[in-house]
């Protein structure tokens, strides 16, 4: 499998966390959102509207481009952060945190 069949298949992945944790149903940001000069459009959006709406957007590009990868990818951390701030149940939190991981991982090595 090449680099970016196995990424595809980590956002598919995460794309199923977020939605058996109930992350992926939002509305979808306004335009002036993706203007936002901040790291994960972070003054602008959600995290979970930022994955949903950039990153995996961003990815799935890449993927369909058969694209370079990027030099690093280091969310997990965030996401991680994030959903303790929200109190995120710990189970959830676990999942979403293992399918940033893979994804940081796959690019990052690649």
């Amino acid at each position: 499998m090449t680099v970016h069949e196995e990424l595809d298949v980590a956002l598919r992945r995460l794309e199923a966390t977020m939605k058996a944790t109930n992350m992926w149903r939002m509305s979808a940001p306004k335009p002036e959102a993706y203007e936002s000069q901040q790291p994960f459009c972070i003054d602008t959006m959600t995290l979970p509207q930022w994955l949903r709406f950039v990153f995996i957007v961003r990815l799935d590009a890449l993927i369909e481009a058969r694209a370079p990868m990027p030099d690093k990818c280091d969310v997990a951390p965030v996401v991680d952060t994030y959903l303790a701030q929200q109190d995120t149940r710990a189970t959830d939190r676990l999942l979403l945190c293992k399918a940033v991981e893979e994804i940081d991982r796959l690019v990052t090595e690649n």
